[in-house]
């Protein structure tokens, strides 16, 4: 009797040890289901708000139907706007069915609009056109220029194609510069195929460089094959090192093998240690695993 009244108390206090858990858990549950409602989630179970719950979640229906409506969305109902939502929605609405016309949005309704915007969206697309042909770009249709605006696009596209040919864009043609523009492209590809030299860029011709710039590139390779090297990059030619250079890459690079076996850090190759750098090392470095 005595055995069963103490599982009976163990019973009981392990069920009042596990009741803070149970009741976190719950209320875990229900904070995680008010956030799905009030975010619209499927996953929301009215059933288990609160009266003040549900009037926060339908607080949060309206804001969000209200958004969704300003923005165009389809999730929009119009039923549940109020009276000033719904006035609110429209200029908002209407505003930005202006703005997609200006933009040349297909999403433009041009029975929406007043003769005014119109007007506007008509200057808004002559500007955009013209701009396309000015730039090669977009839906440019030449037979909406007039003479001056055809003028004006013949010469932004000549300097488009002058500069395209300076700066080697795939799209210059040099059949349409003239004398002067051929000079100043032809100095322009010179200079860049110089730098790009220099630089160890593609597009590098060394038999187009003169001696001057040849030996600048020269130099230039040199010490960049030696940063290559000194980091143990893969670029590095090691063939192309002067015997100083050489020299001076094995004595930092016998220095950090020896720091790297004294430290226990690093790659350390104990071959390549002096007898008195081997006697330095601490015994327990002596077995670092390979």
């Amino acid at each position: 009797m005595k055995v069963s009244l103490r599982k009976c108390l163990w019973a009981q206090v392990a069920c009042l040890s596990l009741w803070p858990i149970l009741l976190f858990a719950q209320s875990s549950d229900l904070a995680q289901n008010l956030a799905d409602c009030k975010n619209g989630r499927e996953t929301c179970d009215r059933s288990k708000l609160s009266q003040s719950e549900l009037a926060d979640v339908a607080l949060a229906d309206r804001g969000r139907n209200v958004s969704n409506c300003r923005n165009g969305f389809n999730s929009c109902d119009h039923s549940k706007l109020t009276g000033p939502e719904a006035i609110a929605w429209a200029v908002a609405d209407h505003q930005r069915n202006v703005s997609d016309c200006k933009d040349g949005i297909g999403s433009c309704d041009r029975s929406k609009l007043t003769h005014s915007e119109v007007r506007e969206v008509a200057v808004a697309e002559d500007q955009r056109n013209i701009s396309d042909c000015k730039e090669g770009v977009g839906s440019c249709d030449q037979s909406k220029l007039t003479r001056s605006q055809v003028a004006e696009v013949a010469v932004a596209r000549r300097q488009l194609n002058v500069s395209d040919c300076k700066n080697g864009a795939g799209l210059c043609d040099h059949s349409k510069l003239t004398r002067s523009e051929t000079s100043e492209v032809t100095a322009a590809e010179y200079r860049r195929n110089a730098l790009n030299c220099r630089n160890g860029w593609d597009d590098c011709d060394h038999s187009k460089l003169n001696q001057l710039e040849a030996r600048e590139v020269a130099v230039a390779e040199h010490q960049r094959n030696f940063s290559d090297c000194r980091d143990g990059r893969e670029t590095c030619d090691y063939s192309e090192l002067t015997p100083t250079e050489a020299g001076a890459l094995a004595i930092a690079e016998h220095k950090r093998n020896y720091t790297a076996c004294l430290s226990g850090y690093g790659y350390c190759d104990r071959s390549r240690l002096t007898p008195f750098e081997a006697g330095a090392i601490p015994p327990e470095r002596h077995t670092i695993p390979r």
